[in-house]
């Protein structure tokens, strides 16, 4: 951020106080993430195995606020916990900072996309750390040489220069392959997939120990209690519905707690043009959809032990690998800022990656990667040899689910 700011601070007319600012939003932006981070913010869009087969979706509970999401909640917690206030300098000071990585400061935008710039500066800290403890190869980023070239324009826009345009890439492919084998990895989608379901079916029951709803989860983070709504907030729901009642809720609860993955019958990977809307994870799904029912019944299992889910749709870049050179000139100005600008030779201004027809990201541009997946949840109970037994023949089952 440093560096980003060093960079920017002449093109941009910053103070040393738009600095200091911009630098604190960098470290704080994600201060507002919720117990094991994405999981429990999403849990009001969780979809039970019941409601995806019967093609329904859960009617809108206006007396239940749905939970904010992590960028609300890091405000909230900035603005009100009184050590951290004091620390960022005081209400007034505080508030200036979480508005900056909310983005929500009419007239201090240019501060603003330094913080949620176009090159991204936490998913060029992430990635590499994440490779780094994972093990693996994909994340890597050539982080100094992006940094020393990058330049900012007359208006404000950050970019690269033209020859760092394979560090650019690089960039974006090591986000792509990180997701596709970390953090959409078939084990780890599986287990916080069976997370999902068993919290959304504890909140449907009721119970005491996880939030009711958005309002109680914004009492939460402006008290006492937020030093309590760590992981061990959710690890406690995981140990007592361990032993629920429900038998639904048990096995997902054990699998997570033994860790046991949900085994996984069947996935379906896609590499589709943007907008294509009939492909192979399209056919998996309405099959599942129509003749998952059917399969649990004739396997005498509970249908909410299968666990449908599909991946989030994986581009290169959030919204400029989907779209033409014509699509991402026709964004709104605060949505082009967020594709990869590059500076070419005797431009003043940026143009998109997208746009150069040289670029890597300009040929793979307007195509989306997703994985569509059908796993088992298994009680305890169940011997090894049955469980394997049982996946096997259910494996068969739905092995032509994809085809027409």
């Amino acid at each position: 951020m440093d560096k980003v700011c060093t960079v920017a601070q002449a093109p941009l007319n910053l103070s040393p106080q738009d600095v200091a600012d911009v630098r604190l939003a960098g470290l704080l932006h994600d201060i507002g993430h919720y117990p094991h981070s994405h999981l429990m913010e999403k849990v009001d869009e969780v979809r039970l195995t019941e409601e995806f087969v019967e093609g329904v979706k859960r009617p809108l509970d206006v007396t239940r606020p749905s939970y904010p999401d992590h960028v609300e909640l890091g405000e909230l917690i900035l603005t009100s916990q009184p050590d951290l206030t004091n620390a960022a300098g005081g209400t007034e000071r505080a508030q200036r900072i979480a508005d900056l990585f909310r983005s929500i400061v009419p007239g201090r935008e240019h501060l603003s996309k330094l913080v949620h710039s176009s090159l991204d500066i936490d998913r060029l800290d992430y990635l590499p750390r994440d490779a780094h403890a994972t093990g693996v190869p994909y994340g890597q980023v050539d982080l100094n040489y992006l940094l020393n070239n990058l330049k900012a324009s007359p208006t404000g826009m950050l970019g690269v220069e033209d020859k760092a345009i394979p560090a650019a890439e690089q960039s974006l492919f090591a986000r792509f392959f990180m997701y596709r084998t970390v953090y959409y990895h078939k084990t780890t989608h599986g287990l916080e997939e069976a997370c999902r379901q068993m919290l959304r079916r504890l909140r449907d029951r009721g119970v005491k120990a996880l939030a009711r709803d958005g309002d109680e989860i914004r009492q939460i983070v402006t008290s006492k209690r937020l030093g309590e709504f760590t992981d061990a907030y959710v690890d406690r729901l995981v140990l007592e519905a361990a032993t629920s009642d429900d038998p639904l809720i048990g096995s997902l609860a054990n699998a997570i707690r033994n860790r046991r993955p949900p085994k996984l019958l069947k996935e379906v990977c896609v590499f589709e043009e943007a907008g294509k809307q009939h492909h192979a994870g399209t056919t998996f799904t309405q099959s599942c959809q129509h003749r998952l029912r059917a399969l649990a019944n004739g396997f005498g299992i509970r249908l909410g032990q299968f666990l449908f889910c599909a991946t989030k749709p994986l581009t290169l870049e959030e919204r400029g690998s989907r779209l033409s050179e014509t699509q991402a000139r026709e964004l709104q100005p605060e949505e082009r800022e967020e594709l990869i600008k590059v500076f070419l030779p005797g431009q003043d201004e940026p143009v998109s990656l997208v746009s150069i027809p040289h670029s890597l990201v300009a040929t793979c541009s307007n195509h989306f990667f997703q994985a569509f997946r059908l796993y088992l949840v298994w009680d305890d109970s169940t011997s090894d040899k049955t469980v394997d037994e049982t996946v096997g023949k259910l494996r068969q089952e739905v092995g032509s689910w994809d085809r027409p």
